[in-house]
């Protein structure tokens, strides 16, 4: 029995819902659950399935996501919610004895840290329980894990160096909108950034660091150094690695709308007092800027997001550029949400799917580049998310 439980409803959970129903071979029993049972039941109209079962549930109350666990009885939870719930829903895999795997690693909903240390402490306890864990399962962190992965496997004997550079090109026509949950957005690129090179970790200011990249298909944009989660696994699982770092596209008038609100402090999150009532800014401004779901019916272009590596290769240097271009409608007409939700929903699912085949099955807590890659990206291939090389080409960086 292939029995999947997707938690969270937003624009990611709906496509790994869609991709999920479309390979029914592989999973044959499927729910839904989130905070607001209503959007669960909407995903469900959407793809037509009526088999697709919903269910309400609190992420952050262990004893709620226990209790739903035990009724349903899933092999393994697909988190697609929040990056606050990662460990709530960790817990109540090993109380209930579920698989598990994730998009995001764990961040204290207190203060924007990014690190995998948490989850990583949850190792020993998943071992002795015979489960897997699989951290990190979306496009980066995700797909540039398996990409670093593949490299290493069949093109390099040593990795020396590695950028992650992330593109999109889109254009959703809105003054101001981000493309995935506008908390964990707005608190991920606010951050300093951080970079690795020669064993140690180097600090410098918020999108200090920028040069022009030139991507496939779509010319130069501007890129910005920051931090990114899988820069800290891939650094440890890799160790020949000299320079690891993470680079991403922003337009001007994203960066404009970006540092006035940073300055009129609505990046904010600690709570304020509004009339005798507890607000966090960030979350007042994310209820009132547009909802990531809701972009897709006019977005236009596509992401382009890959794995520039340079190392050596029987003695010898190469270089070797690995990356997927993703089209924002056609990911709107197939699942109904942007290239940004598609891109991520769908290695959720094949991460999902190399579990069920008993392809990356292993007791512990492990970030997918410790998993064979090849199963993997052939099945990017099948299911929507194509990738191209580059041979000793210029990597700019």
């Amino acid at each position: 029995m292939g029995k999947v439980l997707i938690i969270g409803a937003g624009g990611v959970g709906t496509v790994a819902a869609f991709k999920v129903a479309q390979n029914s071979d592989v999973f044959t029993d499927i729910m839904i659950a989130s905070r607001t049972r209503s959007k669960c039941d909407a995903i469900v109209k959407a793809i037509g399935n009526p088999n697709i079962k919903t269910a309400q549930v609190d992420a952050d109350s262990v004893q709620d996501l226990v209790a739903l666990f035990n009724d349903f009885k899933p092999e393994i939870v697909i988190n697609v919610a929040l990056p606050y719930q990662d460990l709530t829903i960790m817990e109540a895999c090993l109380q209930c004895g579920v698989n598990y795997l994730d998009t995001a690693n764990y961040e204290p909903k207190d203060e924007a840290h990014f690190e995998y240390s948490w989850q990583w402490a949850y190792h020993d306890r998943f071992k002795e329980a015979g489960l897997t864990a699989i951290l990190g399962c979306g496009f980066d962190p995700g797909v540039s894990g398996v990409y670093t992965a593949y490299a290493a496997k069949h093109h390099f004997d040593e990795i020396h160096y590695l950028d992650i550079v992330d593109c999109n090109a889109g254009n959703h026509h809105k003054a101001f909108a981000t493309n995935f949950n506008p908390e964990i957005n707005i608190r991920e690129i606010t951050q300093k950034g951080r970079y690795y090179e020669d064993g140690k970790w180097i600090e410098t200011g918020a999108l200090e660091i920028h040069k022009p990249l030139t991507y496939p298909n779509v010319g130069p944009r501007e890129s910005y150094l920051l931090f990114h989660e899988e820069l800290e696994s891939l650094t440890k699982n890799f160790p020949t690695i000299k320079r690891a770092r993470f680079w991403m596209t922003f337009g001007q008038e994203y960066l404009t709308h970006l540092r006035v609100i940073q300055n009129i402090g609505m990046a904010r999150i600690d709570e304020i007092d509004y009339n005798g009532q507890k607000i966090v800014p960030l979350q007042f401004l994310k209820a009132v800027l547009p909802n990531p779901q809701d972009l897709g019916e006019n977005y236009e272009g596509e992401t382009s997001i890959g794995c520039r590596i340079r190392g050596v290769k029987d003695g010898k240097e190469r270089t070797y550029y690995v990356y997927n271009n993703c089209s924002h409608q056609e990911a709107y007409k197939e699942t109904g949400m942007q290239g940004v939700s598609y891109t991520t929903g769908v290695p959720a699912m094949i991460g999902a799917m190399m579990f069920m085949k008993g392809l990356w099955r292993k007791p512990g807590v492990w970030n997918v580049e410790q998993f064979d890659p090849d199963p993997f990206m052939e099945q990017l291939n099948k299911q929507g998310l194509p990738w191209h090389e580059v041979f000793d080409g210029d990597l700019e960086l």
